[in-house]
């Protein structure tokens, strides 16, 4: 079955960088493009950055996050990456990766980041 599991949540202080990881199971994964969402508790899901199937060459950010962030994707090793430089207290959120196969959405368990000092 379809599966997505992040990781590399952590706590960050501002400034500092993290790479989150979302690993893809259970479809191909070349053929569908990726997507990072963020929540805080009590706001809704706000996208943060998608990037196309296959090579990847298309590639999209949330004004919030451009040019700190950036999304990559390893087909090889099924994987989408989202690297957070300057992260931000505002950044604070659960991060999950989402996909949709067949119009059928599918999101991972979510990393838990927090920047704090």
């Amino acid at each position: 079955q379809v599966q997505l599991v992040e990781s590399g949540g952590a706590l960050a202080q501002p400034g500092e960088s993290l790479t989150l990881s979302c690993k893809a199971s259970g479809f191909t994964f070349f053929r569908n493009a990726m997507h990072w969402y963020r929540q805080v508790p009590g706001k809704g899901l706000e996208l943060v950055a998608l990037i196309t199937n296959a090579g990847g060459g298309y590639k999209n950010y949330a004004d919030s996050v451009k040019g700190r962030f950036t999304i990559t994707r390893d087909n090889a090793k099924n994987t989408v990456y989202l690297q957070m430089h300057s992260l931000k207290p505002e950044d604070t959120a659960v991060y999950y990766c989402r996909t949709t196969i067949s119009g059928v959405e599918y999101w991972g368990q979510g990393t838990q980041v927090t920047v704090s000092s």
